[in-house]
């Protein structure tokens, strides 16, 4: 069922005014009554809305996902359709260390608020299933699915901000470091 006109309009009031506080003070200071506040919405709106503020946080990174998403579905090879499927992963790996350092401290706050949320996210489902797919191809015996989620293990929010904040490891270093990775297996 389409979402209504005026709920539309609330719910991007709310993730507007999110987006705002996670600007000016960071996403560990957002709280739901805040967020209200600045939306000019009802808290109770907001809860029943969002939940919690992982869920508030995890909605944020939506936007951004879809298009991430779009990119590795639909978009120019290497990362989208089009190239061999070894290309296709190793570019949607290299893509998504770039993503996970750019929204580092969202998806940190968001992991710290609900830790396995992540695993039953829409968005991680997508890329489990895409990189699942590649894997199958590659590798018709083995057991993708598994796969998949061993090799988006590196990705989790706090091994990310582990290695690029805390161990200075640039995002090429990250990249080179995956490509070896994967080379172990051959």
């Amino acid at each position: 069922m389409p979402e209504r006109a005026d709920a539309a309009r609330n719910r991007r009031k709310i993730l507007d005014a999110a987006a705002r506080i996670v600007a000016e003070v960071g996403p560990e200071a957002v709280t739901m009554n805040q967020v209200a506040h600045a939306s000019g919405i009802g808290v109770g709106t907001v809860y029943r809305r969002f939940g919690d503020v992982s869920q508030l946080l995890w909605a944020l990174l939506d936007d951004r996902e879809r298009q991430f998403q779009e990119a590795y579905l639909s978009g120019p090879p290497p990362l989208g359709p089009g190239a061999p499927d070894d290309e296709r992963l190793h570019a949607f790996l290299d893509a998504l260390v770039d993503r996970v350092i750019e929204q580092r401290e969202l998806l940190l706050a968001a992991q710290a608020a609900a830790p396995s949320a992540r695993y039953t996210s829409g968005a991680y489902l997508a890329m489990h299933t895409h990189v699942a797919v590649l894997l199958g191809r590659l590798r018709p015996e083995a057991n993708s699915a598994l796969l998949a989620h061993l090799l988006l293990a590196p990705f989790s929010p706090s091994l990310m901000h582990h290695l690029s904040v805390e161990r200075k490891i640039s995002a090429d270093e990250l990249k080179a470091g995956l490509d070896e990775l994967l080379r172990l297996g051959r």
